[in-house]
Parts: structure tokens; sequence; C-alpha cells
């Protein structure tokens, strides 16, 4: 019996559906928040201190959820995936995937090296510096968004389209994230969710709001979509950029029909994908997060 640890801030319907799917492998299953875990060198071999495994190990974890905090907060939850990962366990997806995609100005990054469409960003610590993008955008008629560095859900997005509404580096934590605004076909908001597993796109849905803030948290409708070639081949690239397991992929296309990769998400929520997928998401993920523990397995008793 494999002994499984999803991570995650609660025991809701993401949690169970993930414990509903594990069943068809007779795992045990334990849901633990990382800020329920432990460093402690003097406490036995291993030096983690995971509630339920005492001197041993769990033989994968499902990261659903890191919980937010401090900056000191945030790093010693991820020093434990770090070192989860460092003593062999398959984490899924780990911290680095994940440190790499909850930044935005990384994943911009990553993006433009791959040479991903993706609407040009600016990401700066310097208030004169962000004034002199938006100054600039702005005389080229061009809207900005600003986005919180660490974001999810459409909080604390901001539409700029003056200099005069540039909020001052302590109202955002000192740092300016800024994209440039994508212009589409209709007034109303309209992109895409494409999930990819292990390198394949699985399923997709389209998202519509009367304002331009899509995400379903913030009002937005989800829809099924077909997930055509170019939304397959761009959803892929973009979560091969970042290395992830699985990711959710937000897609945009502009007033000219030109698709650009917004965000990867190495921890998304599916429950609006699952409202219009006829696949059981769940289950797609957890088939292969067992295959890659079989894999991680097999290379570590060959190695």
């Amino acid at each position: 019996m494999k002994n499984i640890i999803i991570f995650s801030n609660n025991k809701g319907w993401h949690e169970q559906s993930l414990c509903q799917a594990l069943k068809k492998y007779n795992a045990r299953v334990t849901i633990l928040s990382l800020s329920e875990c432990r460093i402690g060198f003097n406490s036995g071999r291993i030096g983690l201190d995971i509630p339920g495994f005492s001197d041993t190990l769990p033989d994968a974890v499902f990261v659903r959820a890191v919980p937010g905090g401090g900056f000191e907060e945030v790093s010693f939850r991820l020093d434990i995936l770090h070192a989860l990962t460092d003593l062999g366990i398959l984490v899924y997806n780990d911290a680095r995937i994940i440190e790499q995609t909850v930044d935005k100005g990384m994943t911009s990054f990553l993006l433009a090296r791959s040479d991903i469409a993706s609407p040009p960003a600016w990401v700066c610590e310097s208030e004169s510096d962000a004034l002199a993008v938006v100054e600039k955008e702005t005389a080229a008629g061009r809207k900005l968004v600003l986005k919180p560095l660490f974001g999810n859900c459409g909080r604390g997005l901001q539409l700029i389209e003056s200099a005069t509404q540039l909020p001052a580096p302590e109202q955002i934590n000192g740092v300016y994230y800024l994209q440039s605004y994508v212009a589409q076909q209709n007034q109303s908001g309209r992109d895409w969710r494409v999930l990819v597993i292990n390198g394949q796109a699985v399923a997709a849905m389209e998202r519509i709001s009367e304002h331009w803030i899509t995400n379903r948290a913030r009002g937005g409708k989800c829809l099924p979509a077909v997930l055509t070639e170019q939304l397959r081949n761009l959803a892929e690239d973009a979560t091969r950029a970042t290395g992830a397991y699985y990711a959710g992929v937000d897609i945009i296309a502009d007033a000219e029909n030109q698709f650009m990769v917004l965000e990867v998400n190495s921890v998304p929520a599916w429950r609006g994908l699952q409202s219009v997928c006829k696949d059981n998401i769940a289950q797609l993920l957890v088939d292969d997060f067992m295959q890659q523990l079989n894999i991680s397995q097999q290379e570590s008793a060959v190695g």
C-alpha cells in the first residue's frame, strides 16, 4: 500500500475528489497543510517532522495548495517540498515548478525565453521605472494590467490607463508587474483555460465575463470548449517551458485572433473545468501521479 500525502489548506471538494480517485490504487491518503510540518535535525535521522509519519516518509505527495503568508512562512513551506524532493520523494508539482509559476515575473521570463507568444510584461521595484513604462505605453494608446507578483483567482488586478492610476510601491508589496492589456474583438472578457497533464493537453474550457476579468472566482462563466490544435500546442509548449507535471494554462486571443499565454498555474483548481468536462479530471491527475511514482521508484531501483 502506497502512503500518499495531499498537501492542501482544507479537505474540500478538490481534496475529496483526489481521495476518491486514489481508491483505485488502494492508497493510504493523508491530507495535511504544509504549515503543520517541521524540520528538526535532532528529532530523527530524516530531519523532517511530518504529522503521522514519525521517522518514515510518504511514497509521494500531491501538492494541491501552498498556504499563503509572509515571505518567511512561504519560503519555509517550500523548503519542506524541496527537502522531500532531495530525499527522493515524488512531489507533484515540486517546489521548483511552483516557484517558477507562482511568480508571474519568472513565468513571463520562461515563456519569452522559449519564444512562446505572451503579452509583453515588465517587472521592477522602482516606481519611476514603472511610471516610465506606463507613460510610454499609454502614450501609444495601449493599456496595462497591474497584477500582484504572487496572486491568483483574479485578485488584485488593476487596469492602468494613465500614470495617475499607478499605486505607490507600499500598496503592491514593493514590486510592479505590468502586463500589456489584450484588446479583444468584443468588449466583454473571454479567454480559455487548458489543462495539461504529462505534456498532453487533456481538457479545455472557455471563460466569459461582462468585464475584462474572466476568473470564475470573479464571476466568470465557464463554457465547454473545443481543444483546437492551436490551443493544444500553445498550452503544451507553455507547460513544457516551466517543467510542470501538470498545469492550468490561461490563453487569450487578441482582436486579430492571435493566441497568447497569460499565465501558467502549477496548482490549478479544476472545479469550473470539471463542470463542463465529461472526463473525471481528478482521476486523470491521479492516474498520471501514480504513473510518475512508479517511474521514479523504478529509476531509484536501477540507480
